[in-house]
């Protein structure tokens, strides 16, 4: 579905932000990216997005193929077109205007009124929640609801791959569960996901794949329950030590200081 092989991002010509990176998402997979602030996970989400521009941020070297076909150095119109939609980090709903306003913008690609509509009721049937606040101006949603609408805005395209940038970012634990448990069903229904994400147990608990991160490179990847169990992924983003102690934040070590990550 999706393949980025040793890619290289520089912002302003000058800083280098990716550094060879490689991954991909097979067909029907939900794949979770893992990383710390920095770490060079919303680039790359801009360089499969073809937003790499309006940040000053260039492909130097390397490729991002979707289904075969090269997309890198693409406008992001083609690129939706081409099958893949995205929610950014922080939602980014329009807020003056209605729920049902938002999601007919996301379907703009569609130009089949059926197809417009079967998109459009699967939304509905994922989200119960949005049916009842159609009408409702998307800035007064909770913040949970405004999330919902945001990933819903995304699937009216009907995409064959969706990127969500840190869907459970400052929600509370019980909608952090329902917007896992929509992800999978997402995912049941046809859609393979990249989850770009902190939260490494929401993350590794229904991914099929899952890669780490760290200055600009995967430092880590393989099967989602041998990351839970490794002691420097459960230290750093479970805050846990030694046979499940907790530590706080400030006492967890930053990947870099532990060269085991990088060997």
């Amino acid at each position: 579905m999706l393949e980025i092989a040793n890619l290289e991002v520089v912002y302003n010509d000058v800083v280098l932000v990716l550094r060879g990176l490689s991954l991909e998402v097979r067909d029907g997979q939900i794949v979770a990216l893992l990383g710390s602030n920095g770490a060079g996970k919303t680039t790359t989400l801009r360089a499969i997005s073809g937003l790499l521009d309006i940040h000053e941020g260039d492909i130097t070297k390397g490729s991002v193929t979707l289904m075969g076909n090269r997309i890198d150095g693409k406008d992001p119109s083609f690129i939706v077109r081409a099958g893949v939609g995205q929610v950014l980090e922080g939602r980014r709903v329009f807020a003056e205007l209605s729920v049902d306003e938002n999601l007919r913008t996301g379907g703009y690609t569609i130009r089949n009124a059926r197809k417009a509509k079967d998109s459009y009721d699967r939304v509905m049937d994922l989200f119960p929640i949005l049916q009842q606040r159609r009408k409702a101006t998307a800035g007064y949603l909770s913040g949970g609801e405004q999330q919902m609408l945001a990933i819903g805005r995304a699937l009216m395209a009907n995409p064959k791959l969706l990127i969500l940038d840190e869907p459970s970012l400052g929600l509370a634990p019980m909608l952090v569960q329902q917007i896992r448990d929509i992800i999978v069903d997402i995912n049941e229904q046809g859609t393979s996901v990249l989850l770009i994400e902190q939260n490494a147990n929401m993350a590794l608990s229904i991914a099929d794949y899952g890669y780490i991160m760290e200055v600009g490179k995967i430092v880590m990847d393989g099967d989602p329950k041998k990351l839970l169990r490794d002691e420097d992924v459960k230290e750093f983003y479970l805050g846990l030590h030694a046979e499940g102690e907790r530590r706080s934040f400030r006492d967890v070590k930053h990947y870099k200081r532990r060269k085991r990550w990088l060997s």
